[in-house]
C-alpha cells in the first residue's frame, strides 16, 4: 500500500473511530458532521470524500464494526484449530457456536458497541458486513458469507437456503443477547447461553438436509 492510500485509510479510520465515540456519548441524532470532523481534527471536505452524509457514515460504521467482530472471531477460531487440532470443533455446528460465543463475549465486555449495533443494524447492513474480507482490513481475502458456505461444504453440512438460515440465527442471537446482556432479563447471558446453543442447533437441524 502506497503512502497516499495509507493516508486515506488512516483518515477514514479516524472518522470511523471518532464518529463511534460521539455516537456512544451523544447519540446519533445529536451528533453533527461538524462535531465529528472537529474532534477528528480534519476538514469537513475530507468527510465528504468518504461519506455522502451522516447516515451513510452510520451504515458504513455498523458494517465496519460488525465486520471487525467476524474477523476477530474467525482469527480466534483459526488460532484455536492451529494450536490444538484435537479440540472438539469437528463440524460446522461446533465452529459456528464457537464464533457466536466469541462475539457474545466481546459484546458482554463492550455494551456500548452492543447498543450501537443493535439499535441501528438492519439485515441489509449485516449482509454487507458478511461480505467483508475475513483475512483482515485492507487485505485480499474471502468474504465471511463465502467462508461460511465453504465451511458447510467442507463439513458436509448441506443447506438449500444458507442466507435464510443465517438471517434466522442472527435475528435470534441479536434480540436475545441484547436483552440478556443489557437488562439481564429474563436471565443473565451466562445463564441463557446453553438455551441459545440448543436453539441454534435446532435451527441448523431445521435448515439442513441429507
Amino acid at each position: 500500500m502506497g503512502k497516499i492510500e495509507s493516508n486515506k485509510k488512516r483518515k477514514k479510520n479516524t472518522l470511523f473511530q471518532t464518529a463511534f465515540e460521539l455516537f456512544k456519548e451523544k447519540g446519533f441524532a445529536k451528533t453533527t458532521i461538524s462535531d465529528i470532523v472537529n474532534r477528528a481534527g480534519l476538514a469537513k471536505g475530507t468527510f465528504y470524500l468518504y461519506f455522502k452524509d451522516k447516515y451513510d457514515l452510520r451504515d458504513k460504521l455498523i458494517s465496519h464494526k460488525t465486520g471487525q467482530l467476524f474477523e476477530q472471531a474467525h482469527a480466534a477460531l483459526e488460532s484455536r484449530l492451529e494450536q490444538d487440532p484435537s479440540v472438539s470443533l469437528e463440524n460446522f455446528e461446533d465452529k459456528l457456536l464457537f464464533i457466536l460465543d466469541y462475539i457474545i463475549e466481546i459484546l458482554q465486555n463492550d455494551k456500548g458497541l452492543l447498543r450501537f449495533i443493535s439499535k441501528n443494524l438492519s439485515w441489509g447492513i449485516f449482509r454487507n458486513a458478511m461480505h467483508k474480507n475475513v483475512s483482515g482490513p485492507g487485505e485480499s481475502g474471502q468474504d465471511f458469507y463465502q467462508y461460511v458456505k465453504d465451511q458447510m461444504e467442507k463439513d458436509r453440512f448441506y443447506c438449500e437456503e444458507p442466507e435464510l438460515m443465517l438471517f434466522t440465527i442472527t435475528e435470534l442471537v441479536g434480540a436475545t443477547c441484547y436483552s440478556c446482556i443489557i437488562y439481564e432479563s429474563p436471565v443473565t447471558m451466562d445463564r441463557y447461553l446453553p438455551w441459545l446453543h440448543q436453539s441454534v442447533s435446532r435451527i441448523l437441524d431445521m435448515y439442513s438436509h441429507p
